[in-house]
């Protein structure tokens, strides 16, 4: 648990799935923070001397020390805030740890980029492939549960782990890919593995805390606004 005199903060936004990561985090180590939401566009002096480096969200604020890059906050709060009725986030095991942090990377390298390609994509054959990609990421971490799990709801097992914290986020941007890209995720895809993990996950106390301030509809119009800055509309 967080010491008493402890003084944590999060700068990020509601729609931020890296920001969110780190509230899914601090809600499930039990550690009381207090949200800070930032304008991306019109920075703030805060943000911008928290992380001079990147000058984006999501920080995280510890009396007064700024730590950046979501996975590596997640990582942060796992190791600062140990916990005997906790679970941990990051497995113990070094084997098993690696192969979370590998597909916690693919969710940044893979997933965020096949969702920001059906946000900008047009009616045509851009926007099939960028369907087509998604789809192909998601089948990819289908499998990648089915095998990480080994039968347990989570890529963390009884509970969530580094990939439940990475991937979780994203689900709350699923209704404006689907809006956008003009098509189902779940139809077709078959993944089963993953559509009964997202019905689970979404359902784990901190995660369904941490993504109170995550509104799908709001999200909508956020990417449909993205469209548009992107094709300079």
């Amino acid at each position: 648990m967080a010491a008493p005199s402890d003084d944590v903060q999060v700068l990020s936004a509601f729609f931020s799935m890296f920001g969110l990561r780190v509230l899914i985090a601090l809600e499930h180590k039990g550690v009381p923070y207090k949200y800070i939401a930032e304008n991306i566009v019109h920075k703030s002096r805060r943000l911008r001397q928290s992380n001079p480096v990147h000058k984006k969200i999501p920080v995280l604020l510890h009396n007064g020390k700024s730590i950046c890059e979501s996975l590596i906050i997640v990582q942060y709060i796992d190791e600062t805030w140990p916990s005997l009725d906790k679970p941990s986030i990051l497995p113990k095991d070094p084997y098993s740890c690696a192969i979370a942090r590998f597909w916690a990377d693919f969710v940044d390298k893979k997933a965020y980029d096949a969702g920001l390609l059906i946000i900008k994509s047009l009616p045509g054959v851009d926007r099939e492939e960028a369907v087509k990609n998604f789809i192909e990421v998601i089948q990819t971490l289908d499998t990648a549960l089915r095998d990480v799990s080994k039968g347990k709801p989570f890529f963390g097992g009884e509970h969530i782990g580094l990939v439940d914290v990475a991937l979780a986020p994203f689900l709350c941007w699923f209704e404006a890919y689907e809006t956008l890209g003009e098509f189902k995720i779940w139809e077709g895809s078959n993944c089963v593995h993953l559509q009964q993990w997202a019905t689970d996950v979404m359902e784990y106390p901190s995660v369904k805390e941490a993504l109170k301030i995550a509104h799908s509809d709001v999200i909508v119009e956020c990417a449909y606004n993205m469209r548009s800055f992107y094709h300079g509309d």
